[in-house]
């Protein structure tokens, strides 16, 4: 059997939270098959009755996902939408920061360590970034969630959720900011993998940092969604679009992370060609400029 491209080391695996190799199983040769659904007002016109049907999308798309020896805990679930600017500036100011007006923030969903020190040290990491980017930190608020309305083993690996608002500096446009909040995204990533005080890494992702979309996702079912999310049945929370997928682990382990959609896309089927778009990318890497991500590209 050939070895996947980059052949996941044993500690790699793990860290994953994937089976080392073993005989014939090997963690690079896994995939899914998922579906998904995305509804929008054509005008433009955002509305909580948007995320509704999304979700509806989701309820009709059940026979696409699947459980596994715990009927209540899904495969993954999930929904992008547009940032809802008026129920953020409402929950914000109620803990004591005050959000600009939309476009001049990024939010994002952030899954953190459940205990509590090494809490602290991930999101100590995150506002660092976002400082030596240029950017400021408005404020970090816990995601509501309802912990009861999950399966046992979604429970058992159940990452601390909080988004983080992040301000826009005077002299960028919004295109730049987000090109900037994907560079503090990805700086994160790579710190948090590098970093020798964060032990618990495998709850440490990132579904979405923007200053326009926002996903909220899990290792839920989709009847599950609405009710550990308590943000998307808010009223005031409103979108013009909503992106939704049902995974179907068909030979991968389900877990947090993996759960769709991701933050600019979600996919029904196998993507067979990851490693090799994997290895050309790879080797592309000395070649890589941006005339808009300039010295950023590093």
């Amino acid at each position: 059997m050939k070895p996947g491209y980059p052949p996941p080391s044993s500690d790699q695996a793990v860290t994953r939270g994937l089976p080392a190799p073993e005989g014939l199983y090997h963690p690079a040769n896994e995939h899914d098959a998922c579906g998904i659904g995305f509804v929008a007002n054509i005008k433009g016109v955002k509305s909580h009755d948007i995320i509704l049907k999304g979700i509806q999308i989701l309820l009709n798309l059940t026979h696409r996902g699947a459980c596994g020896c715990d009927p209540d805990t899904g495969d993954g679930a999930g929904v992008i939408i547009q940032i809802p600017h008026a129920f953020f500036a409402r929950e914000c100011a109620r803990l004591g920061f005050i959000l600009p007006p939309p476009g001049h923030y990024g939010a994002g969903i952030v899954f953190l360590p459940v205990e509590p020190q090494q809490r602290l040290v991930v999101e100590g990491i995150m506002e660092r970034i976002i400082t030596e980017e240029g950017l400021q930190l408005l404020g970090w608020r816990d995601t509501p969630v309802l912990a009861n309305t999950i399966g046992r083993v979604a429970r058992a690996s159940q990452p601390y959720i909080q988004q983080v608002f992040v301000g826009r500096i005077s002299g960028i446009d919004e295109d730049a900011f987000e090109r900037k909040l994907y560079v503090v995204r990805k700086r994160f990533e790579s710190e948090v993998a590098k970093s020798e005080d964060v032990r618990d890494k495998s709850f440490v992702y990132v579904p979405s940092l923007s200053c326009r979309t926002i996903v909220y996702k899990g290792l839920l079912l989709a009847p599950q969604i609405s009710k550990f999310y308590g943000d998307l049945s808010d009223p005031a929370c409103i979108s013009a679009i909503c992106m939704v997928h049902q995974r179907f682990s068909t030979n991968t382990f389900p877990s947090w992370q993996l759960a769709h959609p991701f933050r600019y896309l979600c996919h029904n089927g196998e993507i067979n060609t990851i490693r090799g778009n994997a290895a050309w990318m790879e080797a592309r890497q000395p070649v890589l400029q941006s005339n808009l991500f300039g010295t950023d590209m590093k």
